[in-house]
């Protein structure tokens, strides 16, 4: 029987086929031009859900989960490792896909695209809004209209983040791992004639969620809820699948919803203190610490959708980022390249 359990790793969430993902803190781009990819600044801590019965909302208790705390206009961006045989990882902002603009699906598709291709790619800033760009990640409470979810569906209802993973099927996996044997053992008689984070840029099972319970001192608490809307544009590619959809398997094998959880109530719900508030981007720049930019040419872009493109920055709704911005030097901009947990519990979303 397949395994679906989604652990949490320390601050890693670890679904299946091998796929680990991380929230990194970033600094967050001014809202127009285009940018390198900013710095890793550390990874938001995550918690189960189902570790805190008492005080989180009933709402998320129904969801399961994980939650990580963030400020008002905080931008982050995600980390993918911890596989190496193939995974497609789709990625919902408030059960919209970040590489489509479509609504979440629990299937796979190709016209459009509604999934990441792993491990090819390797972290992602924002939604897939413009060729060879991204619009960052930028936390915003729900019920201004600001998040992508508002603003492709006209409601705000889910926030958070929702991330599914798919395997390739049994016959696509077994040839897979055929060829990378061939390769290997191609690599070895060449040797024998010849003789993430923290760097650049860029636990058991989670069982079913409970019934939900109410909430200390009887009404249940009703959900200070967050989601993401979008920010500056920066120069990241979003990857085409260059296998066929058929190779993939038809049904996820985990998923997980993440709940993003303002500072207050981070403190009153877990009983610990959040992360300080992000860096000043002016002084990291002025300090001459790096940005990034990353390209693969083997890897073909993914083209926007106009659902995505269309998506306005929360300044319009928060009025004007009145954050110093100093542009980094050219030195400054560096290219990049040519375990078990805690099970996470799921619930109905």
């Amino acid at each position: 029987m397949t395994d679906t359990t989604v652990r949490i790793d320390g601050n890693t969430l670890r679904l299946p086929g091998g796929v680990a993902v991380r929230f990194v803190r970033t600094l967050r781009l001014p809202e127009t031009g285009n940018h390198p990819l900013p710095p890793g600044l550390g990874e938001f801590p995550v918690r189960r859900v189902s570790d805190h019965p008492d005080t989180v909302p009933e709402q998320w208790r129904a969801r399961g989960g994980v939650m990580l705390p963030v400020y008002l206009r905080e931008a982050m961006w995600l980390s993918f490792s911890g596989t190496t045989e193939p995974a497609a990882l789709q990625v919902g902002v408030g059960k919209v896909c970040a590489v489509s603009g479509k609504r979440w699906s629990d299937r796979l598709t190709r016209r459009p695209q509604n999934y990441l291709v792993l491990p090819r790619q390797p972290w992602l800033d924002g939604i897939n809004s413009g060729k060879g760009t991204v619009r960052q990640f930028v936390a915003v409470p729900l019920g201004l209209g600001a998040t992508v979810e508002g603003q492709v569906t006209g409601e705000e209802v889910w926030g958070g983040v929702q991330l599914q993973s798919f395997p390739l099927n049994d016959r696509a996996l077994a040839e897979w791992r055929e060829e990378e044997r061939r390769q290997a053992e191609r690599r070895r008689l060449t040797m024998t004639a010849g003789g993430g984070f923290g760097g650049p840029h860029p636990p058991g099972a989670i069982p079913a969620a409970p019934m939900a319970a109410a909430a200390p001192g009887g009404a249940p608490r009703a959900a200070a809820a967050m989601g993401l809307g979008v920010g500056g544009s920066m120069r990241q590619e979003v990857y085409k699948d260059d296998r066929p959809l058929k190779d993939w398997a038809t049904e996820p094998a985990g998923r997980v919803f993440v709940h993003l959880v303002t500072p207050p109530e981070w403190r009153r719900i877990t009983g610990e203190e959040p992360p300080p508030s992000p860096v000043d981007r002016a002084a990291y720049t002025r300090a001459g610490l790096p940005w990034y930019d990353y390209y693969d040419q083997d890897a073909e872009d993914l083209a926007p959708t106009d659902t995505l493109g269309d998506v306005k920055p929360v300044g319009d709704w928060l009025g004007d980022d009145h954050e110093p911005w100093q542009q980094p030097s050219p030195d400054q901009v560096q290219p990049l390249k040519d375990a078990s947990g805690k099970p996470v519990e799921d619930g109905d979303w």
